[in-house]
């Protein structure tokens, strides 16, 4: 991010067609800064799970799926447990699609065989043409519904949501975070709702559903998940996510 807190704007690699390429090894816990790019983006992990956070929600990717992100989306991307990254950049002047919004992407075996071609430092033009026109038309939007929520700047309520990302199992009520921050129950929920459009609660909902989603990249059963996100049963974790998402957590990365 610059000095003025606005996104820095990162120039993509220059290619002679569509797209352009880079790879790369994120370490556990790396995150880019705020940033934009010019050209239109799909974030996609060879290998791992990899995160994208937006103004609008965030996204987990595992090996399935790839983010589109429009020419100049302001965004952070990061990894938790470490991921092999591919930053797919194309050329908006020639590209035959548009979304206009951040899009979750299928990735087929044959799209991640032909993201690795593209990949290769040798291909020459009209092979990465052919390949390129091949991606476009493999495309397939995925419809689901971003999970997270921005943080508060009141710095009462940003010091409970600090807890509640370190630990979103912690078991404390408002009252109880209240008071912990010095401030009644009633200032801390109206701090919230300003500051985030949510109500504590919903808050709390979209962070815990957030930190289960790597885990559900990761293979753990929902069983387990649950726990460790803050539900007491399985069926309460899986009932917040359908209300929230629209579709119980076994499908969200579903083939």
């Amino acid at each position: 991010m610059s000095r003025d807190g606005q996104p820095v704007v990162m120039p993509a690699a220059p290619g002679a067609t569509a797209m352009a390429l880079g790879a790369g090894a994120l370490p556990r816990g790396h995150w880019f800064p705020l940033h934009q790019h010019p050209q239109h983006q799909i974030a996609w992990a060879a290998g791992g799970v990899l995160a994208v956070e937006t103004a609008g929600g965030r996204w987990v990717l595992p090996t399935t799926r790839a983010l589109w992100l429009p020419g100049g989306t302001a965004h952070r991307t990061g990894t938790a447990e470490g991921a092999d990254m591919r930053g797919i950049y194309i050329d908006p002047d020639r590209c035959p699609i548009e979304y206009s919004a951040p899009t979750m992407l299928r990735v087929t075996r044959l799209i991640r065989e032909l993201f690795e071609h593209l990949t290769a430092p040798d291909i020459d033009p009209p092979r990465r043409a052919r390949a390129e026109a091949t991606v476009f038309d493999l495309l397939e939007p995925v419809a689901v519904i971003p999970v997270g929520a921005p943080a508060p700047s009141d710095p009462r309520a940003a010091e409970v949501a600090a807890a509640l990302r370190r630990d979103p199992a912690d078991p404390r009520t408002l009252d109880e975070f209240a008071a912990a921050v010095a401030t009644s129950a009633r200032t801390l929920a109206r701090s919230f709702t300003a500051d985030t459009g949510m109500t504590f609660g919903q808050w709390r909902t979209q962070i815990r559903l957030a930190a289960s989603l790597p885990l559900l990249a990761a293979g753990l059963p929902v069983s387990r998940i649950a726990g460790r996100v803050g539900y007491g049963t399985t069926s309460a974790y899986v009932a917040a996510f359908r209300r929230a998402v629209g579709v119980p957590p076994g499908q969200y990365f579903a083939e």
